[in-house]
């Protein structure tokens, strides 16, 4: 029998995450993630949202929040640990290209594998 070493996540974690988004920083997000990582974005056309699945689609998803918000911040942010999950609420705010300001409740929730986020799934209010 193998033993497997798994290392925990915390809250410290979960703050440098939201720091990295804050900073436009796909490097430092990247290096969150596991190499098998999905990202469920928060709109698209399937049940669940864009799903992106492996690093380089997870950190395009990623530029693509960057290119679409390029002023775009997570504030507020509140953050819990729970053995393999997590969970960070936050306020999104952002400009969209076309000048249009948001300003949304969110949430994302998180599976964890060996130090890293397996899963990022996110969840935001609409505003209509």
């Amino acid at each position: 029998m193998t033993d497997t070493v798994t290392r925990p996540v915390g809250i410290d974690f979960l703050v440098s995450f939201c720091d990295a988004f804050n900073r436009h920083d796909l490097d430092a997000l990247m290096a969150h993630m596991t190499e098998d990582c999905i990202f469920d974005a928060s709109a698209g056309r399937e049940q669940q949202g864009t799903r992106y699945v492996g690093r380089d689609a997870v950190r395009t998803g990623f530029a693509e929040v960057f290119a679409n918000f390029p002023d775009s911040r997570w504030e507020e942010g509140r953050h819990w640990v729970s053995g393999d999950r997590g969970v960070s609420e936050w306020v999104f705010r952002g400009t969209r290209l076309d000048g249009t300001r948001v300003e949304v409740n969110g949430c994302d929730l998180f599976t964890f594998r060996d130090g890293k986020i397996a899963v990022k799934d996110s969840f935001r209010k609409q505003r209509s």
